[in-house]
């Protein structure tokens, strides 16, 4: 008989190895055979890849809509995911550092991540500001919001793609044309609407500095961003000296993030007489999955009729503008 010394220890290590013993892993995603399976990462990257890939691929985000991508660490789970990608596309710039490093480390061999900021804009076009300061190292990384890039994403993607799937380059390609035909009339549509607000208006004080890209594209002026490179919380001296510029430019509007409440922007809109709007989005889609405006194209729709009603414009010129993706 054993001693109940020694049967204490046995049922001790017995609770410790089954303690330590490795979770189940979980199922992994289900795929389609004979599709090309791709991860990328933010919505917006999300949406111009699935217009150019169409049904030959399955695309997967990683960062769920309205988390904030610049903090967004990805999980145990998205290492499988990446496991199984044939391509990986990332937006670049810094903007999603965990998640390259997980790609790394989990991807297949063979496998590329493709970054297509780096390979839209050059060194010399990184715009630095007070979310992106250049100091830190880190160019803002926002070049979806302006509609030129996003056609350039398109293309990197379709080459990308087609390297992939040699038998669908012709799909593929066609698609980034179409694609891009939707932008020429987008931007036309946005720089017609811009030019309905104001000159004096033409200016944008926002939460999170997302229009560095845009702006100048449509003869916008950046005010600012309340939002630090940091993320935390604005000095008191840098409120009170954009509460002094709206007062004395008489801004009728600033702008905050449709997913994350910004009490500051709210207090600097008080103070300053401001409108305060809290719609705006960079890499949340308008709408559900499913509808007609949750899409890359209804995004800069919405955004652009947010900016153009609160600052004294028309948005009826982005009437036209179809928000559906590619059929």
């Amino acid at each position: 008989m054993k001693s109940p010394i020694k049967f204490l220890c046995l049922l001790i290590l017995v609770a410790v190895a089954s303690g330590c013993a490795a979770p189940t892993p979980a199922p992994a995603p289900a795929t389609t055979p004979g599709k090309l399976q791709v991860v990328t990462t933010v919505s917006p990257i999300t949406n111009i890849i699935q217009n150019v890939g169409g049904d030959r691929i399955d695309v997967t985000g990683i960062v769920p809509e309205g988390v904030n991508s610049h903090t967004f660490e990805p999980a145990p789970s998205d290492a499988r995911l990446l496991a199984q990608a044939d391509i990986i596309f990332v937006n670049g710039l810094f903007l999603e550092e965990p998640t390259i490093k997980l790609a790394e480390a989990n991807k297949r061999e063979g496998v590329g991540i493709v970054s297509l900021g780096e390979q839209t804009v050059t060194p010399d076009e990184y715009v630095f500001d007070f979310s992106f300061p250049k100091e830190a190292g880190n160019p803002n990384p926002h070049l979806w919001m302006n509609p030129l890039y996003a056609a350039r994403y398109a293309e990197l993607v379709a080459e990308s793609l087609a390297e992939k799937d040699p038998a669908s380059a012709d799909f593929y390609r066609a698609n980034a044309a179409a694609f891009a035909e939707r932008i020429d009339a987008l931007d036309e549509a946005v720089a017609a609407t811009v030019a309905t607000i104001p000159a004096a208006n033409r200016r944008l004080l926002t939460y999170h500095d997302s229009f560095a890209y845009f702006a100048p594209r449509y003869g916008i002026t950046v005010l600012g961003a309340v939002q630090p490179a940091d993320f935390s919380e604005p000095s008191a001296q840098e409120v009170a000296r954009l509460i002094t510029q709206l007062r004395e430019e008489k801004i009728p509007a600033i702008f905050g993030s449709e997913v994350f409440p910004s009490p500051i922007l709210e207090q600097i809109a008080k103070e300053s007489g401001a409108v305060y709007i809290d719609q705006l989005r960079d890499d949340d889609l308008p709408g559900e999955p499913g509808d007609d405006n949750h899409s890359y194209f209804g995004l800069m729709v919405e955004d652009v009729r947010v900016m153009a009603d609160a600052l004294g414009g028309d948005a009826s010129g982005l009437d036209g503008i179809k928000t559906g993706n590619l059929p």
